[in-house]
């Protein structure tokens, strides 16, 4: 029977270790970052988004059992600036912008300086776990950092996701009852958001800095508006303004059985011919569509073939038409309906 050799001077000896007689070897304890909480066999280690959720749901299950640690959110992103860039790619393209353009929009993942020692607690804690369940949040943003986690950490023990939508005791059992794998379409979709985040806002946000206000950022969602507010206002300029006039009665009833509350009513056509709106000109010339053609106010007889012909009242016309019309008796020849609905 072998026995352990116990040491004279407790001080000179190495805390932890011991010598097993008979072969002389030193054996020592696994040692773990400061701080951190060394996991006994059979333990399942639950990794979630943000401390306070690991402390509340630290509550509902049993600690002999489980130890429910945080990952602080992402734990791996694009680099956000050039000293965040690893050598192996600095002066290379890919250092730009960190997606590889040229290979599938592939993006440069790196850990953040805040976060390694993070993830370094994270490692230490999986060490000596026999599961993990990867417990953040149940969206795009949630799936892609228990996928980043998986991708750093390496486990060696069965891992599986766990989502629920509240913190309760009866949600934490129902979810530890029904586990699943990472849902790799999520991870799709959010790394997508993200990779067009940075090919364009990296490119528009120092544009908004000099234009606008420093500090602002554009990304997939603010480039759009910036599209759109850029586009409308190259219509604005090329633009060219077309004046055109209209006439608009008041009418009212002059006898008993007429008698009622006086209406407006716009003239819309002259001698046959419709007059022309603001639709039937072109807003980068300002000129009559194509298919229309413009007449005099004093043209009458049959329309030319294949034309629209329109007339166009400008100032002189509207206001010499007006006194010709002023005092004259008017009768309503005919009352169309047509329904229509308003957006």
């Amino acid at each position: 029977m072998s026995k352990t050799e116990r040491c004279a001077n407790p001080s000179a000896c190495n805390h932890g270790a011991r010598r097993a007689a008979g072969n002389g070897n030193l054996k020592s304890r696994d040692t773990h970052p400061r701080g951190v909480k060394s996991i006994r066999m059979g333990k399942t280690l639950v990794i979630v988004e943000s401390p306070t959720k690991a402390r509340t749901i630290s509550q509902f299950v049993d600690q002999d059992q489980f130890i429910v640690e945080s990952s602080i959110g992402h734990i791996r992103d694009l680099p956000e600036s050039a000293s965040e860039i690893p050598e192996a790619v600095k002066g290379t393209p890919l250092a730009r912008l960190s997606i590889d353009v040229d290979n599938q929009f592939k993006p440069l993942y790196i850990i953040p300086a805040d976060k390694k020692k993070q993830v370094a607690k994270l490692k230490a804690l999986l060490k000596d776990a026999d599961r993990l369940y990867l417990a953040t949040d149940e969206d795009r943003e949630g799936e892609a950092i228990s996928w980043h986690l998986k991708e750093v950490l390496q486990p060696k023990v069965p891992t599986q996701r766990l989502v629920f939508h509240e913190i309760t005791k009866e949600a934490i059992e129902k979810a530890l009852q029904s586990p699943r794998e990472i849902d790799l379409r999520l991870v799709t979709a959010q790394e997508t958001r993200r990779v067009m985040d940075r090919l364009y806002g990296y490119e528009i946000s120092p544009v908004l800095w000099r234009k606008i206000a420093p500090k602002l950022s554009a990304g997939r969602v603010q480039i759009v508006a910036v599209r759109m507010i850029v586009n409308r206002e190259r219509e604005r300029l090329e633009f060219v303004p077309a004046s055109f006039w209209d006439l608009t009665g008041e009418f009212a009833g002059v006898s008993s059985a007429a008698a009622g509350t006086p209406f407006k009513a716009t003239l819309v056509s002259l001698a046959g011919r419709r007059l022309v709106e603001g639709r039937d000109f072109e807003a980068k010339t300002g000129k009559l569509s194509e298919g229309k053609t413009e007449l005099a106010v004093a043209k009458t007889g049959a329309p030319a073939e294949g034309k629209t012909e329109l007339i166009r009242l400008g100032e002189a016309s509207a206001e010499a038409l007006r006194e010709a019309l002023s005092g004259e008796s008017w009768r309503v020849a005919k009352i169309e309906r047509k329904p229509y609905t308003t957006k």
